[in-house]
């Protein structure tokens, strides 16, 4: 079970207790920013820690750029989505991306 949009609307810290999750994911509002807002890169740091400390596994909505990558790598970051790695693909196309994958 994930808590989708983490840090935003009704993603409240009492899920953390409440439901039986496995992931985290935080809202791109705070990840979009993070290289140049230092208070959104703090969040994104602290959800991610916060998470770990309850062997939840991070999903970091939003990495648009190698620079937020690298950062989000070196906050120790889960797993990340983005436009850095892919564009929304139609389910053929996705299945031939997975097959040419080489990683990063």
């Amino acid at each position: 079970i994930s808590v989708d949009d983490f840090g935003t609307g009704y993603s409240s810290l009492v899920y953390l207790r409440q439901l039986p999750l496995d992931t985290l994911k935080v809202d791109i509002t705070f990840v979009r920013n993070m290289c140049k807002n230092e208070q959104d890169s703090i969040i994104v740091n602290s959800i991610i820690q916060l998470a770990h400390n309850l062997s939840l596994t991070v999903v970091a909505e939003g990495a648009e750029d190698l620079q937020t990558v690298e950062a989000l790598e070196k906050m120790n970051c889960d797993e990340v989505q983005g436009f850095y790695f892919s564009k929304p693909l139609e389910t053929d196309v996705f299945n031939e991306f997975c097959s040419n994958w080489k990683g990063r």
